[in-house]
């Protein structure tokens, strides 16, 4: 709880504009800012800048329907960038850990799961999060935001190890994952007894709305909802909480309107 506290109070904020992903073997949303190539006029990026950024405080995001073809039999990814830049969601048309999802925080984590520890051997890979079809990554160098030449080696790894393993995930996190009904106790009691109290001071409160697997949906009310640094405090904060707490949690949802909400700390 004081760690929570102690977050709220150094609050700043740190809006970004959306950082752009692009890459030989990794294609790009949409909405992601490209930088042109010879085979990508700039026209189309000065059409694709047009879209606006949607602030976005999701660890990681949900896959849309017609994101790739359907009974494609090519390996498909796309990368995206989070607004800030401190990390990037590489989608893939292919499932990756079927209804679970796993927090990797470092190479020794990564053990006996061929798809983490290949990501791993990566020299500026620091955490991995993958869920479902997904795979959220940060790195090392925090000063960097172009992620295009980082994303091209990522997505090679990701495509070698599809086209050669068969099982992704160390099948011991498998069988050693907890219930719903656990995940569901264990991130409800730290939300009592921690993050809440820690927020209550700023009006802010966070609720659980849902538990799939080992993933979590939650949802910042009251003073949270439109604040400038709620982002940077979920990741910090309540996402350090929820891991010490439950180690076994896996992706953690934030389904927040902060547009719907008022900034009560920066105007």
């Amino acid at each position: 709880m004081n760690f929570i506290k102690r977050f709220f109070t150094g609050m700043k904020q740190d809006v970004e504009s959306e950082a752009s992903v692009g890459a030989e073997d990794v294609e790009t949303s949409p909405v992601a800012k490209v930088p042109p190539t010879e085979s990508e006029p700039s026209a189309k990026t000065e059409e694709a800048s047009n879209f606006p950024t949607a602030r976005r405080v999701l660890q990681i995001s949900s896959i849309s329907e017609g994101t790739f073809p359907k009974d494609s039999d090519e390996i498909l990814i796309k990368a995206q960038p989070s607004p800030t830049g401190d990390q990037c969601l590489f989608t893939i048309n292919r499932p990756l850990m079927k209804g679970y999802s796993w927090y990797f925080s470092g190479f020794e984590s990564a053990a006996e799961s061929p798809l983490a520890e290949a990501l791993f051997c990566l020299d500026d890979l620091d955490t991995a999060l993958v869920c479902e079809s997904t795979v959220t990554v940060t790195r090392k160098d925090k000063t960097l935001v172009d992620w295009v030449p980082f994303a091209k080696e990522i997505g090679t790894v990701i495509r070698e190890v599809l086209v050669t393993d068969n099982c992704l995930i160390s099948e011991k996190i498998i069988a050693g994952l907890p219930t719903e009904e656990e995940i569901r106790e264990g991130i409800q009691k730290v939300i009592d007894t921690e993050v809440n109290p820690g927020v209550a001071g700023h009006g802010g409160n966070i609720s659980l709305l849902a538990v799939k697997g080992n993933s979590v949906t939650i949802q910042m009310g009251g003073g949270c909802q439109g604040c400038s640094a709620a982002d940077l405090t979920l990741k910090q904060g309540i996402h350090t909480s929820f891991r010490t707490a439950v180690p076994k949690v896996g992706a953690i949802f934030d389904e927040t309107d902060h547009t719907a909400g008022l900034n009560p700390y920066f105007s």
